[in-house]
């Protein structure tokens, strides 16, 4: 269970602190229906323990998305290409 630490509004809306928690991969992802997003975001207004947490994934996840990025060599995008286009014409050739 997530304590409720200080500057916690508690309950609001029915979302506690672990409830909050809980949720807050499917919030960040945009997965939750309008209505759970405004109750999670209600408690999230009102606790500051979890809206760190919140700010704290949003931000790692934005550090991951932007630096762990690899890149993909010309030759591997070109053979993929190749045999794609080979792919497709073979399939309009009906062979």
């Amino acid at each position: 269970m997530v304590d409720e630490g200080p500057g916690c509004g508690g309950e609001a809306f029915g979302v506690d602190c672990e409830e909050a928690v809980r949720q807050l991969y499917v919030y960040l992802d945009g997965e939750l229906t309008q209505e759970r997003r405004r109750e999670i975001a209600v408690h999230l207004d009102a606790c500051g323990p979890c809206a760190g947490a919140v700010g704290f994934e949003a931000e790692l996840r934005t550090v991951i998305s932007s630096r762990c990025k690899d890149r993909v060599p010309d030759s591997l995008i070109q053979r993929v290409a190749a045999a794609i286009a080979e792919e497709q014409a073979r399939q309009r050739s009906g062979s």
